[in-house]
């Protein structure tokens, strides 16, 4: 039987976001509930891999279930390990996702770096409050100088 309960720390999904140019975002997911990292490249994988992972963890539960037309496959839990530090070259996020509800997600992010803390009501939601950070990063003064001088 799969363990349904998680405690707190494996709520909180890592974001590394490594590039960012033209809305588009390049970055690593971590998780102590995962094996490692989990790349990604673009906001339609970064959408994919996280709900992957959200049905591995069985947490939230999804509100609806998926509709494909691959053959469905049982899974499998994943080994769990503490959550260690890291960061993205461009930014970093704390990313909860609290519920699954309406073929969306609900929950909150946090920006590490600047320590600012939002819910969203959906992923568009969570997507723009995303960009939007990077496009402030992007327009920093000091990141500025630094591609400047590369």
């Amino acid at each position: 039987m799969t363990e349904r309960a998680l405690r707190n720390e494996y709520r909180t999904t890592q974001v590394c976001v490594d590039d960012l140019q033209d809305g588009r975002f390049r970055g690593r997911l971590y998780n102590p509930f995962w094996k490692g990292c989990i790349p990604f490249n673009g906001v339609t994988e970064f959408l994919a891999r996280m709900e992957e992972q959200l049905d591995l963890m069985q947490f939230p539960q999804s509100f609806t279930a998926r509709r494909t037309f691959a053959e469905v496959t049982e899974k499998t839990s994943a080994r769990r390990e503490p959550l260690e530090m890291r960061r993205g070259e461009e930014a970093t996020f704390y990313l909860r996702v609290l519920f699954r509800q309406n073929s969306s997600w609900q929950g909150d992010i946090q920006w590490a770096e600047g320590g600012q803390k939002q819910s969203f009501r959906s992923v568009l939601e969570l997507l723009m409050m995303m960009s939007d950070r990077g496009q402030k990063l992007g327009s920093c003064p000091t990141r500025q100088k630094v591609r400047s001088a590369v």
